[in-house]
């Protein structure tokens, strides 16, 4: 029997199929996500003869570290595990208009000043305009790094086996598109074909690829999340466009850590880096306002000091307002409750703003003392003493918990410049003395607000 085309119906956000058109995904629930695609159904080929590779024991494969290529961008380098790995496949999404372009232009720049050879396709942008960019950067124009715009894969792959490139940034995934599928560019076929080309280009011929893609409205990559799983590294670039900051974020890394972050300042000539987030992100705060508290968050090895800010008011509102920015609103539903129940403290009835300044977001619980005593400060109108930083979990009881790095943490803050640290007492056996800093332990949250406020 002759083989037939089948038609069938894939979401655009997560992948799934079905035989028939359907106005929501069943997956997913995205409404109007289906796009009708041909399935080409191919004869059944003999197996044995694909066989090209042979099993090797793993203690013959012989690996050296100095695969790594320095981009000459520290941040860049640090999120990725210490520098580019050859022939390895990167993700970076974002955002629109987040700097994703910029970065990567930065990037490639950089390895082309020290003597690589780098490409640049874009399928968005002519190469006028990549030129205009290039100019506006500090760094940005090198003749070893080239340009192209160009969508179609076998054209790009071409153009990767006529030169032996360094490295070569796709900008974007979502534009480009292989002939022989018969889908429109952006769609999941396309995606998942490219992503695919690519990984095999990188293996190959070992020159490190870079593709850029989007997000959707939810905040993931464009496309289905097989192709987070086909590349090796997946790199976040986010930021509020409010905010000169940018935090470069791993979230998947087969060459490094996860946990590391790079934080970046957009300004009129590209991206800059900012080797002392701590330094920045508290270079406009108020020492003595009432709800202004610091904190010491680790991200990955590295101890940043941010502020947070609680302002607790009356509410006109039958609903209390409950605002937060940068943390998470069900960590802090959770301290109010807590404060409620041991302190006393009646915060059903008011509103609750939360902010954490320099578009910063913290995830760990290590920053539940210093929330709890910015509402606090701001409910009894006194301010925390400018030169404490608090470091602490609150478990549902008002114990104060220990956290990781609190060596690290307290050395962040006698850096600059804090002289008295609050922290929990079962973490006062690991700590040892640190030059200028005094550091006062506490057991629960009660004797917490009484360090810092007075019975």
């Amino acid at each position: 029997m002759k083989n037939k085309d089948k038609l069938i119906y894939r979401c655009k956000t997560c992948g799934s199929q079905t035989f028939k058109w359907m106005g929501r995904c069943p997956d997913c629930g995205d409404w109007d996500s289906l796009v009708q695609e041909r399935q080409v159904s191919k004869p059944a080929g003999n197996s044995g003869s694909l066989l090209t590779a042979e099993p090797v024991p793993i203690d013959s494969v012989k690996t050296s570290r100095s695969l790594r290529i320095c981009t000459g961008m520290s941040e860049f380098d640090r999120v990725l595990g210490g520098g580019v790995v050859d022939g390895s496949l990167v993700l970076i999404g974002g955002d629109p208009g987040i700097g994703k372009s910029t970065l990567m232009l930065q990037v490639l720049s950089a390895l082309a000043q020290s003597g690589k050879t780098c490409l640049y396709v874009s399928g968005e942008e002519s190469i006028r305009q990549l030129s205009m960019r290039g100019q506006r950067l500090e760094k940005g124009c090198c003749p070893s790094l080239l340009i192209v715009s160009e969508t179609n894969l076998d054209a790009i792959a071409a153009m990767m086996a006529k030169t032996a490139y360094d490295a070569v940034v796709i900008d974007s995934i979502q534009t480009v598109f292989q002939p022989d599928v018969n889908s429109t560019p952006g769609s999941v076929t396309q995606i998942r074909e490219a992503a695919m080309r690519f990984m095999h280009l990188a293996k190959s011929s070992g020159t490190p690829i870079f593709l850029v893609g989007h997000v959707t409205k939810v905040g993931a990559i464009a496309g289905p999340r097989i192709m987070e799983h086909m590349v090796d590294t997946v790199l976040y670039f986010e930021g509020d466009k409010s905010h000169v900051f940018r935090i470069l974020r791993a979230v998947k890394n087969r060459f490094g850590s996860t946990n590391e972050i790079g934080v970046f300042e957009m300004r009129e000539k590209g991206l800059v880096e900012v080797p002392n987030p701590s330094a920045v992100f508290l270079a406009e705060r108020t020492s003595v306002a009432p709800g202004s508290v610091v904190t010491a968050c680790m991200e990955g090895t590295r101890p940043i000091l941010v502020e947070i800010q609680g302002l607790v008011s009356t509410s006109s509102l039958g609903n209390p307002r409950r605002t937060v920015l940068g943390l998470d609103i069900q960590r802090v539903a959770l301290i109010v409750a807590v404060m409620e129940k041991r302190l006393g403290m009646n915060l059903s009835g008011l509103d609750l703003f939360m902010n954490v300044t320099g578009g910063v977001r913290i995830v760990e619980p290590s920053a539940d003392l210093a929330i709890a005593a910015a509402l606090a400060a701001s409910f009894l109108d006194k301010p925390v003493p400018g030169n404490t930083t608090l470091i602490g979990e609150i478990g549902l009881t008002g114990e104060i918990r220990a956290v990781s790095h609190a060596q690290a943490r307290i050395k962040e803050a006698a850096k600059m410049g804090f002289t008295t640290c609050l922290v929990p007492a079962s973490a006062l056996k690991q700590l040892s003395k640190v030059r200028g800093m005094t550091i006062e332990s506490v057991r629960f949250l009660k004797e917490a607000m009484e360090v810092l406020f007075g019975s």
